[in-house]
C-alpha cells in the first residue's frame, strides 16, 4: 500500500516502528548505500550510517527542540529531500576531517618490544588485570557495540592499531579518535560495574 509524503513523516515523528522500517531500511535503502559506497561516511557499515542519518534527522536541535525533519515543508518529495540531508552531513563529516591534525602517528616499542602508546593525553588501558570472563562482561555492557568490538580486537586479541583500523575498515586519524573514546567508554562501564558490585 502506497502512502503519501506527509503520512510517512506523520508516522516517522510518531515514532512508528513499521513505518520507520519501511521507510527507512527498504525503500530508502538503495539510496543510502549509493552515499556509503560513494561519500565519506566513517561508518563501518551501510546500517550504521543509516542509523546516523535517522538520529541526524530525528533528535531536536537546542535552540528551538525542532528535529530536522520537522523542517521539512514538501517542496520536493521527501526521497529528494532526504538525498540532499545525506550528501551534506557527508560534506560536513569530510569538512571536519580535512580539518583535523595530520601529524603522523607511528607506533613505537622499548627496549622489551612493548608498545609505547605516543598519542598525546592517551588513556592507559590494561585488560591483564581482568579475567577474560569479566573484560567480556564488561563488552558485553559497553552501550557502544562499534567501541567494545575495537576494545576486544585490540586488547583481548592482541592486534596492532594498524591491524585492529584494517579490520574495522578505518583510517589510522578515524582510529585514534574512535581508540580514544572506547578506552574512556571500557573504563567508565568497568567503574559502572565495580560501584554496583562493591
Amino acid at each position: 500500500m502506497n502512502i503519501t509524503d506527509r503520512e510517512v513523516v506523520r508516522a516517522l515523528l510518531q515514532r512508528d516502528a513499521r513505518v520507520t522500517r519501511d521507510f527507512f531500511y527498504r525503500k530508502c535503502y538503495p539510496l543510502f548505500k549509493s552515499v556509503y559506497d560513494n561519500y565519506h561516511t566513517d561508518c563501518s557499515s551501510c546500517m550504521e550510517f543509516i542509523s546516523e542519518i535517522y538520529v541526524h534527522i530525528m533528535t531536536p536541535d537546542k535552540a528551538g527542540g525542532q528535529c530536522k525533519l520537522e523542517g521539512f515543508r514538501y517542496q520536493s518529495t521527501l526521497f529528494t529531500w532526504l538525498k540532499a540531508v545525506c550528501l551534506f552531513y557527508c560534506y560536513k563529516r569530510y569538512e571536519r576531517r580535512t580539518k583535523m591534525p595530520t601529524e603522523q602517528i607511528s607506533e613505537k616499542f622499548d627496549g622489551q618490544g612493548v608498545r609505547i602508546d605516543t598519542i598525546p593525553a592517551s588513556i592507559e588501558l590494561d585488560i591483564s588485570s581482568l579475567q577474560t570472563d569479566d573484560a567480556e562482561t564488561i563488552l558485553r555492557l559497553m552501550p557502544n557495540r562499534r567501541y567494545s568490538r575495537l576494545i576486544r580486537l585490540r586488547y583481548l586479541c592482541g592486534h596492532t592499531n594498524e591491524e585492529t583500523a584494517m579490520m574495522m575498515g578505518m583510517n589510522m586519524n578515524t582510529f585514534y579518535n574512535k581508540h580514544k573514546m572506547a578506552k574512556e567508554q571500557f573504563l567508565k562501564t568497568l567503574r559502572t560495574e565495580e560501584m554496583r558490585h562493591g
